[in-house]
């Protein structure tokens, strides 16, 4: 009797002949250069940088074009093409009126653009099997991609392709085209894009940032600090919402929260100016300046930050077993005279003002921050979009993954100091080391297949702990002092202290060993982000060991306006370092190129083709099934259905 798997897979390859295909194409796959994936992390709502990055293919695709066309290009073509490739849709609002004024310009300028873009295309194709290309090309366009990507060897007459060019130009869809192309050259460059977590907070536009990446051909993500505050907040987690709007007030990001998801933000503001109204809260300044009134943002941001730290303290006292009692911070205020003991020194509280707090009771909502709450609550949990984009984050990321020889986790593992894992209960259980993510994804992963209205509070409540647990993986330090660096002079107090992990992943051999616990077993290279890289401080992604690289590069404007991409290719792995980048626009109109700075982290003795990775592994699965088949139809285990 074959087994089960056998008959699905035989309604794929229904002959003995199909199967054999399949299994020489297969091997003949595992023999072409392993992918290109990049690796970019900690974004921060960055969404034009994140376009340009994607775009340009993190500098990798410039060379490429210099390479084909570098000798029949000029400087200013070589541009105006970039251009094309890496802003079609700009490149066009800014030549559209010159273009139809002149049809033959207009023919003549889109012909040249698109036998360019497909010489690039033919270029980009020679590792990749004719169905994997198929997949990536646009669906309504496929029929003349595939005749310009096989001419003139594919012997078409060029009258034919001339034809439905001015035919598709007759009926102004030949921009379209354009745009086509250049998605589909960018999609053939990188083979995946992995994002190593913090999609937002601080920069612009988090909702814009996932919506790029949910329209890119195959994309994964590792969740970071910053991404589970999202998801905790969208399932109704109601320290993690006044997180979420304490954070977009104090970087005067509200366009994500009301325009972005449609969020409430009025009942807030009704709050602040009750509660505050007479308050200058000069504690709670945005970090940045802009239409809205400085000072009513300042109320509403500390009135968030109250009912923040109120609730930080409720879901602290439902979990005695996480041991953050010294975090439950509102009971640790001397209310006489306003001071609070940090690492056993007491320091005036800058802001004195609380009228909100019950020093009796510092943890409970006042009534008209419960009804404030309640409303805001209801619009989180009621958001389309807001659930369409973190369930999409939900199912398409996990705590960690392994591609070819990177070991890639957002952050850490909690350790001791002497390099050991520390154990975490969830569920029950102890989960320590590389388990430890496993059980963080089946709690996340649960969560949204319950939804809101049915995930259990304590499941809710896991998303704030890795926020700014201990021993979170995702966040890795002793404390978050939000309080003390609002209201505290001595900056002594605002320093969170990191595990150490951060010292031991300077030392080869432990890195080495947590490689091996994930799955690698020679060669790993760690690759976290979590912890912006001061290149200005002389610090370099790269660790002392060798063996692990931080490629947080203050994507953010906020942090520093740079950033990394981790290039893992064939010949070996490369950093690029990006820099500050001008909107797109300005960057057609005035020619830019922000090209990357590229430094070689590890160079491989031979390049790697896809056999010698995880793919490859996966491959020989496939292969072993294949032949089973082959062998189930020859003994008349199964039968052939020829068509």
């Amino acid at each position: 009797m074959p087994h089960p798997a056998l008959r699905i897979l035989a309604e794929r390859h229904p002959t003995i002949s199909s199967a054999a295909s399949e299994v020489a194409a297969l091997r003949a796959t595992k023999e072409l250069p392993k992918g290109v994936i990049h690796v970019i992390s900690d974004i921060h709502g960055e969404n034009q940088k994140l376009r340009h990055v994607i775009n340009n293919a993190s500098g990798r695709l410039r060379p490429l074009v210099e390479n084909i066309f570098g000798e029949h290009m000029s400087a200013n073509e070589m541009q105006d093409f970039m251009n094309v490739l890496y802003y079609p849709a700009e490149v066009i609002r800014l030549k559209k009126d010159e273009l139809i004024a002149d049809i033959e310009k207009r023919h003549e300028w889109v012909k040249l653009a698109l036998e360019r873009q497909f010489t690039v295309i033919r270029a980009l194709i020679r590792n990749r099997r004719r169905k994997e290309v198929k997949a990536l090309a646009p669906k309504e366009q496929r029929e003349l991609f595939e005749a310009m990507l096989n001419y003139p060897a594919g012997g078409h007459d060029p009258a034919m392709i001339d034809v439905q060019l001015r035919e598709i130009i007759h009926l102004d869809l030949d921009f379209d085209l354009i745009r086509s192309a250049s998605r589909f050259i960018r999609n053939l460059t990188v083979e995946e894009l992995i994002v190593a977590g913090d999609l937002g907070d601080r920069g612009p536009r988090i909702d814009r940032v996932i919506d790029y990446l949910m329209h890119q051909p195959n994309v994964s993500l590792v969740w970071g600090n910053h991404d589970v505050i999202w998801m905790g907040a969208c399932l109704g987690q109601r320290a993690l919402i006044a997180t979420v709007l304490r954070i977009s007030l104090r970087y005067l990001r509200m366009f994500q929260i009301e325009e972005g998801y449609g969020l409430l933000t009025k009942p807030l503001e009704v709050l602040a100016l009750k509660v505050y109204g007479d308050d200058a809260a000069v504690c709670f300044k945005s970090k940045r300046t802009g239409k809205r009134d400085s000072t009513l943002v300042a109320q509403m941001q500390k009135a968030i930050s109250i009912i923040q730290f109120k609730l930080e303290g409720q879901t602290i006292e439902r979990h005695p077993e996480w041991n953050m009692d010294d975090r439950n911070i509102l009971l640790k205020i001397d209310y006489n005279d306003y001071t609070l003991e940090v690492n056993g020194s007491r320091y005036p509280l800058r802001d004195q003002n609380f009228p909100t707090i019950d020093p009796g009771d510092p943890n409970r909502l006042t009534e008209d921050e419960e009804e404030c709450m309640q409303r805001i609550t209801e619009s989180f949990i009621t958001s389309p979009r807001l659930w369409e984009q973190m369930r999409w984050m939900a199912e398409h990321g996990q705590m960690a993954m392994v591609r070819d020889r990177a070991v890639i986790f957002h952050a850490c593992l909690p350790v001791d100091d002497d390099g050991k894992y520390l154990p975490l209960e969830i569920d029950g259980s102890e989960h320590q080391g590389p388990d430890l993510f496993n059980a963080i994804n089946k709690v996340v992963k649960r969560s949204f297949r319950a939804g809101s209205e049915a995930a259990s509070e304590e499941d809710k409540d896991w998303f704030y702990y890795l926020w700014s647990g201990p021993l979170s993986p995702l966040f890795g330090k002793d404390r978050m002092a939000t309080l003390e660096t609002y209201l505290i002079a001595d900056k002594s107090t605002h320093k969170e202290i990191s595990g150490p992990w951060f010292r031991w992943i300077h030392d080869f051999d432990f890195c080495d060993r947590i490689a091996k616990d994930m799955g690698v077993p020679e060669g790993g290279l760690l690759v976290n982000g979590h912890v912006p890289v001061k290149v200005d401080q002389g610090e370099n992604p790269l660790k002392r060991g060798g063996n692990a690289v931080t490629i947080d590069g203050a994507f953010s404007e906020a942090y520093g306006d740079r950033g990394y991409t981790l290039i893992l290719g064939p010949e070996g792995e490369t950093l690029a370092e990006h820099h500050t980048f001008p909107d797109p626009e300005t960057a057609v109109r005035e020619g830019v190129d922000i090209i990357p700075k590229f430094t070689r982290l590890r160079k491989y003795d031979y390049p790697r083709k896809v056999g010698d990775t995880e793919r490859g592994r996966d491959l020989d699965s496939v292969i072993e099934l294949l032949l089973q088949l082959i062998d189930a139809y020859r003994n008349g285990e199964l039968h052939e259905k020829h068509p």
